[in-house]
C-alpha cells in the first residue's frame, strides 16, 4: 500500500487538452496546475470542511439565482486563469456578461478566465501560506475580491485589487462589497 501527502506536486508537462481529459478520467481525484505547469493532486475534503463549504456554497448560490447578476460555481470548477494556470477555488462566481460571453465550449471545459469572486476554505491539513498564496495568484489575474475563510483560527482574510489585505478576527457576516451586491454570507456555522 501507498500513502501519499494530503497534497502531491508533480512536474509533468501536459497539453490543455490533455490536462483536462486527465481531470475527466479521474473524477475522483482533484487537480490543480499550476502556472510553472506543476500537477497538483489533492485528496478529498474531511467532513467538517465538506460541511462548511456546502454552507458558503448555497448561501452564494441562492444570492447568485435571486440577483441573476452572474453564475456562482462549486469546488468542482476549474478555471485557465490568464497565467497558464488551472485553479479551482472552493467557490467562486463571475458576472453575467462575461460568463454569456464564452463560448458553449468554453464554458463546458475549464472556464478560460478568473472569477471575479472567489472563496477558499482550508482544510485542516492545507498549508495556509499556500492557500494565501492561492488568493493572491486569483487577485493577480483579474479576480476583483477574494475571501480567505480560516475556520481553525476563526480569521477571514479579505483581498481586494491593488489594497493590503484585511484580516477580520470572528467575524459573524461577510459583505459582498460592490463585487456581490446585496450578498451577506453568514458565518455563525463556518467560524
Amino acid at each position: 500500500m501507498v500513502y501519499l501527502p494530503d497534497t502531491l506536486e508533480l512536474t509533468i508537462n501536459l497539453s490543455d487538452e490533455q490536462f483536462f481529459q486527465l481531470c475527466q478520467n479521474n473524477r475522483d481525484l482533484r487537480f490543480e496546475r499550476t502556472s510553472e505547469g506543476d500537477l497538483i493532486i489533492m485528496s478529498p475534503t474531511g467532513g467538517n470542511t465538506g460541511r462548511r463549504n456546502i454552507k458558503l456554497s448555497t448561501q452564494l448560490e441562492l444570492w447568485s439565482s435571486q440577483m441573476k447578476l452572474g453564475v456562482a460555481f462549486d469546488s468542482n470548477t476549474g478555471f485557465k486563469m490568464p497565467n497558464g494556470a488551472n485553479r479551482s477555488p472552493d467557490a467562486s462566481w463571475i458576472k453575467r456578461e462575461r460568463w454569456e460571453g464564452l463560448t458553449s465550449e468554453e464554458q463546458d471545459k475549464f472556464v478560460p478566465l478568473c472569477p471575479d469572486f472567489v472563496l477558499e476554505l482550508p482544510s485542516p491539513s492545507d498549508s495556509l501560506k499556500m492557500v494565501q498564496a492561492k488568493v493572491r495568484e486569483y487577485m493577480e489575474n483579474g479576480a476583483r475580491l477574494g475571501w480567505l475563510i480560516d475556520p481553525q483560527n476563526k480569521v477571514v482574510e479579505i483581498y481586494r485589487p491593488n489594497q493590503d489585505v484585511e484580516i477580520i478576527q470572528s467575524p459573524k457576516t461577510l459583505s459582498g462589497e460592490d463585487v456581490l451586491p446585496g450578498f451577506t454570507l453568514d458565518l455563525s456555522e463556518i467560524i
